[in-house]
């Protein structure tokens, strides 16, 4: 086993104390440590085969979160689940300097994050959450969007190490808020797959390619942001009709009604269920900080197989 690297003090606030920590070489946490390779990185996984391609771009391998924690003054966690997590922290807390943080990027429940904080406060060590956003392409990329949950002094901290494999980084709050922003990001992102799904079953029964309509949605998403350009409210709450925002509301939600109003009729057209296409078409206006209506004009009625 190559030794690993003793401790150091951090020249500033910005820069992690020490060799650089990283346990959980999968999917995600190898390309996000490969980053980090040649910055006195310390890398454990419990796949020997998963640590040999770090140790070759000169990281150090530690055989165990303890070894890890015994060097390092910042680790990163990216295991499988909350009992990994626990399971990792039961080696890193005994061994771990005061001082040191404890970034959590596994998507896993924000009690787990909070837990853990308590579990680390009479060893002075600060735990942050830290989700990431982007898939595997953006750990590869080195363009994570990171979601941190933890003190303004530990995410002070991370800036400067967790922008080696994120493009955005951002304090969402206290422990557990990285989490919590994490979950109601992929909630979007997976009812966004459910409602990509009943897009394709549409446009198929329309004889419409599926290849090709995908490559639209790609290439309009990437221009206009997709879901997340009409996220600039600050809050969920009704807006007063004197807001800059309403009269853009008013606009998003003209087209909408239309929109989605054709997109029904073509389905009943065709026989094609698209309940999530009615829910929302039904919901628009409240989602948009609009008065609720009744019935949007010009929806067809649930079965009604010519809405014309």
């Amino acid at each position: 086993m190559t030794a690993v690297p003793a401790p150091r003090e951090p020249s500033s606030p910005h820069e992690p104390s020490g060799p650089y920590g990283f346990i959980g070489l999968g999917q995600m946490g190898a390309p996000m440590a490969r980053h980090l390779a040649g910055r006195g990185l310390v890398v454990h996984d419990t796949r020997p085969e998963a640590v040999a391609p770090l140790v070759d771009r000169g990281a150090k391998p530690a055989a165990s979160p303890a070894e890890v924690a015994a060097a390092c003054r910042m680790i990163s966690i990216m295991v499988r689940d909350d009992a990994q997590v626990d399971e990792v922290a039961d080696g890193i807390l005994p061994a771990a300097a005061p001082g040191t943080i404890i970034a959590v990027h596994s998507t896993i429940r924000p009690g787990t994050a909070e837990a853990l904080a308590e579990r680390a406060l009479p060893y002075r060590i600060e735990v942050v959450d830290a989700p990431v956003s982007g898939g595997f392409m953006g750990a590869e990329a080195g363009t994570l969007a990171v979601m941190v949950g933890g003190t303004e002094s530990a995410f002070a901290r991370c800036q400067e190490p967790f922008g080696a494999w994120a493009g955005l980084v951002l304090h969402m709050g206290p422990v557990g808020a990285g989490t919590r922003a994490k979950l109601a990001r992929n909630l979007l992102h997976f009812t966004a797959f459910a409602a990509a799904a009943e897009a394709q079953r549409l446009a198929e029964a329309a004889g419409i390619s599926l290849r090709r309509l995908a490559r639209i949605v790609r290439h309009s998403d990437a221009v206009t942001g997709g879901p997340g350009s009409i996220m600039i409210r600050p809050a969920t709450a009704p807006l007063d009709p004197g807001d800059p925002l309403y009269e853009i509301m008013e606009h998003v939600l003209a087209l909408g009604e239309k929109d989605l109003s054709l997109a029904l009729g073509l389905a009943a057209e065709h026989g094609v269920e698209v309940p999530l296409a009615r829910l929302a078409l039904a919901r628009l206006a409240e989602s948009l900080g609009l008065p609720a209506r009744d019935a949007a004009p010009g929806a067809p009625a649930p079965h009604d197989p010519d809405p014309a």
